[in-house]
């Protein structure tokens, strides 16, 4: 009998205990428990290290707590969304470090916006958390088949926001392809969260000359501030430039990204 490695990551203890006990009583499921997203994580880590793997994750999409190294989930639309670190964050860093691993988000509620979220960064099904046990066991087996699934009255609502989400992206991806490869530097730049003077220093340049390409990228990419370029580079699938000197840990207040 092939046997199915599941990890149920929730933070809502008695919620996550309960759901693995039922899960647990099935003779083809092998089931773990994590509270949060690092302990995830820690998990999935130790079963690599052991030589076996988790086939799915059941996660909670309202996780809390922080995910070092684990850039926050995208916002479909548009919006300042940086701060948001939960369970789709989660989905992301997963699936970017173990494609394999099929992931279930957990919702309390449909949210048509959050499920497109969730489904963008990897995720094959949203199940609400009061979903029948037998219901959940069908999702589990027909993700493993690279089912994707939605409860039907998502469905419209989801297809909806992934049609926004993919005009964002066009767009923004047509903008930033308007820059000139050091407009394109100096964006990775921002989106690494580097200042002017970090700026200046890792590309050789002044920071006056810093300033007007910083002026250029902005007007280019139709946006007045370092943040809604940031958002915009995001959406079109810039990524930050890596840090590589003390120099710009210590511009971005000690903490890396």
């Amino acid at each position: 009998m092939v046997r199915i490695r599941v990890l149920v990551v929730d933070d809502h203890r008695i919620f996550a205990e309960s759901l693995a006990a039922a899960l647990a009583a099935e003779p083809d499921v092998d089931v773990s428990a994590a509270g949060s997203g690092p302990a995830a994580l820690r998990c999935m880590d130790r079963a690599v290290a052991e030589g076996r793997r988790y086939d799915v994750l059941l996660v909670d999409a309202d996780l809390g707590g922080t995910l070092p190294g684990i850039r926050p989930a995208v916002p479909v639309r548009g919006g300042d969304e940086d701060g948001l670190v939960d369970g789709i964050s989660l989905v992301a860093g997963v699936r970017a470090a173990q494609s394999g691993v099929r992931i279930v988000v957990l919702a309390e509620k449909d949210d048509p916006r959050r499920a497109a979220l969730a489904l963008g960064a990897g995720a094959s099904g949203w199940v609400a958390k009061d979903c029948s046990l037998s219901r959940l066991l069908t999702v589990v087996r027909g993700v493993l088949r690279d089912e994707t699934h939605l409860p039907p009255a998502l469905l419209t609502g989801v297809l909806k926001e992934l049609t926004v989400a993919r005009k964002h992206r066009t767009e923004s991806e047509r903008l930033v392809e308007a820059l000139t490869p050091r407009e394109l530097e100096v964006l990775r730049c921002m989106v690494a969260g580097l200042g002017r003077k970090a700026v200046a220093e890792r590309l050789f340049l002044s920071p006056h000359t810093v300033r007007t390409h910083m002026q250029n990228v902005l007007g280019k990419l139709g946006v007045h501030s370092t943040l809604a370029a940031v958002a915009l580079a995001r959406r079109a699938g810039v990524g930050p430039a890596e840090l590589r000197s003390a120099g710009d840990v210590v511009e971005r207040g000690g903490q890396l990204a």
